[in-house]
């Protein structure tokens, strides 16, 4: 096995203070407390209190606050929401409920379902309205705890978080551009290890939950950073370490790591070069722009046409098309098709450039676009966030007037609401898209160059290139459209 890892310059479990709350037996169990009692409070406000979603904890913490503050928590520090994910707390019970619990089915035990998961999420979101709905969002929580703790009980790992979860899913593949990542302090460590409790457990803490082995860890894909392999290790040989920008998606120098070998070798990526996972990375793109333009005029106009050609008022079946078409048809035919173009193209020039099948070269460059599509999420939950983000003074003056507490007001004011003003917001969105092309187009630049010849490695780059210009253009015009203020007083 290789090592391929960050090094552990920083690491923010060295962090005085910080550091010993996190590596903490229940530093975890504090974030998940504090996460579970926000859950509860939009549970009950959903199912109890007004049914306007603007004036309505769940509503208005849901999809307005959480979106936006999750997409900065990945941008700064990575998966911390998973860190304190509260779906997961009965995971101990649920344990022991299961025993030792079985395998997840082999034939599930990729992104397929975690892809179908988030697009389907995406469709109900909109075909349902979930934003306007409190009631809903308030039965989506319990859903989520529900699916969490059933599967939890029937089998060993953790399908749930690493299978199935929308959101986990989401977060997965947007805390690949964060700048941390857990890795080993030392590797003599973790080659000597007998109990690999980092990945085994500990008797008094469970091992990691999406069994990943500490040293072999290459990417945040698939990692809850729980840090249960940091309290399970008895080395203290655990790191929650920096890493260069954009790690994940240019080949990096990698050293063996069963044999003290000064030679490296040149890793392709750190993801694994499947069509499962690279189709994934694609969808996150696409989808990003198809829920951004669910909130745009021109979708009502191309919603009315479909439903005069197909002779249906079926809300939920035209959505269901449209999307299907923005986040899955379009990505599996645009992205394959930049494939066979970049192993045609570069292969004119060098055959040593884009050797491999059709899935290598797709697996090898369509990850590349993750920068991009972080960006294009960031920018529409940043445009929501920015706009809105005072509401929840107002909401949270409602909630406890309407239960005699006037700790904050007598009278709420439905006044606030932005944050940042409208041209402010539009040049966060521009500099956030520019940003996110920019950093694709360098891991691009850099996945090609490490496969031939310089000019084989601009032509074979070119159609990943065009798709990626396509993409940012798209999210650029989508954003000038006029666009819905949900979850916002008038």
């Amino acid at each position: 096995m290789a090592l391929h890892q960050p090094q552990t310059s920083f690491d923010l479990l060295r962090v005085p203070g910080l550091g010993r709350l996190l590596r903490w037996r229940w530093g975890r169990l504090v974030m998940q407390l504090v996460m579970l009692a926000l859950a509860l409070l939009v549970i009950y406000d959903g199912l109890t209190g007004p049914q306007l979603a603007s004036q309505n904890i769940a509503a208005v913490s849901v999809w307005v606050h959480y979106r936006g503050l999750v997409m900065l928590a990945l941008l700064l520090a990575g998966n911390l929401f998973c860190m304190g994910c509260p779906f997961t707390l009965p995971r101990t019970l649920a344990r022991r409920i299961s025993g030792r619990g079985r395998r997840w089915p082999q034939a599930l035990r990729n992104k397929w379902l975690a892809v179908g998961a988030l697009v389907g999420f995406l469709w109900l979101y909109e075909a349902f309205d979930l934003w306007a709905s409190p009631w809903l969002t308030a039965w989506l929580v319990i859903g989520y705890f529900a699916a969490s703790f059933v599967l939890e009980a029937l089998f060993a790992e953790s399908p749930f978080c690493k299978y199935v979860c929308p959101l986990g899913t989401f977060n997965f593949v947007a805390s690949t551009i964060s700048p941390l990542q857990i890795a080993a302090r030392r590797a003599d460590v973790c080659r000597t290890c007998v109990g690999k409790e980092c990945v085994n457990g500990s008797p008094q803490t469970l091992g990691c939950g999406t069994e990943l082995f500490v040293p072999q860890i290459k990417s945040n894909l698939d990692c809850t950073f729980c840090l249960d392999c940091a309290r399970a290790c008895p080395h203290d040989n655990v790191a929650l370490a920096a890493r260069k920008p954009l790690s994940e998606f240019i080949p990096l120098p990698v050293r063996p790591f069963a044999s003290g070998a000064a030679a490296t070798r040149l890793a392709a990526s750190a993801w694994p070069q499947r069509w499962d996972v690279a189709f994934l990375a694609l969808v996150f793109a696409f989808a990003g722009l198809a829920n951004a333009f669910g909130m745009t005029p021109p979708v009502y106009t191309l919603a009315a046409t479909l439903s005069r050609a197909l002779g249906t008022r079926s809300e939920a079946l035209i959505l269901a098309l449209i999307f299907g078409l923005l986040m899955v048809l379009l990505p599996a035919a645009l992205g394959l098709g930049a494939a066979w173009l970049s192993r045609r193209l570069g292969a004119a020039q060098d055959r040593r450039a884009n050797r491999g099948s059709l899935r290598v070269v797709f697996a090898r460059y369509a990850p590349t676009v993750a920068p991009l599509a972080f960006a294009i999420w960031f920018a529409h939950y940043w445009f929501h966030f920015a706009s809105g983000a005072l509401t929840i003074v107002p909401v949270t003056q409602n909630f406890l007037i309407d239960h005699g507490v006037t700790l904050l007001g007598s009278q709420p004011n439905w006044s606030l609401g932005p944050i940042m003003s409208e041209d402010a917001v539009f040049l966060l969105v521009l500099a956030a898209l520019a940003t996110g092309f920019l950093s694709s187009l360098y891991a691009l630049s850099r996945t090609a160059a490490a496969e031939g010849t310089l000019k084989a490695a601009r032509r074979a780059m070119l159609p990943w290139l065009a798709l990626w210009m396509i993409l940012a253009l798209a999210a650029i015009l989508i954003f000038s459209l006029p666009m819905e203020m949900r979850g916002m007083i008038g």
